[in-house]
């Protein structure tokens, strides 16, 4: 199969999204080394899509939606569902390379705590600046329904972190 870019451009598309498709599979993941293998087979379908972009913020959408059905499939594998992943420091570790202040950290680890369907909801609006139709159309759910887990992904943040005040 042959390549529709050159190096040079495969290199900037990667500069461009590595950092977008590692916070959005962590979301997911919470794990380092399983999110470097599924950004590895995001920018390989990348390098091989055949697929004609309309515009950067096309190409984003359709990196980003294979992001997150990859990482889900890692999910939904036979080894996570059975053996699940080794604790260690990679959550710490990712959210390091991140570049968040200190206080940002907690709230970040607060975020990727929150259940699958508000917490990647959370992520691409607050941190990557979607709108609820934008995301709806990337997670393939209603508008209405982002909005909903938006909503409830704040009512569980609000009650996580006063939590953590008292």
């Amino acid at each position: 199969m042959m390549a529709k870019m050159s190096t040079q451009q495969f290199e900037q598309i990667y500069e461009k999204y590595k950092t977008t498709l590692f916070r959005v599979s962590f979301t997911y993941l919470k794990n380092n080394h399983d999110v470097q293998d599924v950004l590895q087979e995001v920018f390989l379908k990348r390098y091989y899509c055949k697929t004609e972009f309309t515009d950067e913020e096309h190409e984003k959408n359709w990196m980003i939606r294979v992001t997150i059905n990859l990482s889900k499939d890692l999910l939904k594998s036979f080894w996570k569902r059975n053996i699940g992943s080794i604790e260690d420091d990679s959550f710490t570790e990712a959210i390091n390379q991140f570049g968040f202040m200190e206080n940002e950290k907690e709230l970040f680890r607060q975020v990727m705590s929150l259940p699958e369907k508000n917490k990647i909801a959370i992520y691409l609006h607050y941190y990557e600046g979607y709108s609820c139709k934008e995301i709806a159309t990337m997670i393939r759910c209603s508008e209405s329904a982002v909005k909903m887990r938006l909503k409830n992904g704040r009512n569980l943040l609000k009650v996580k972190l006063k939590e953590g005040w008292t």
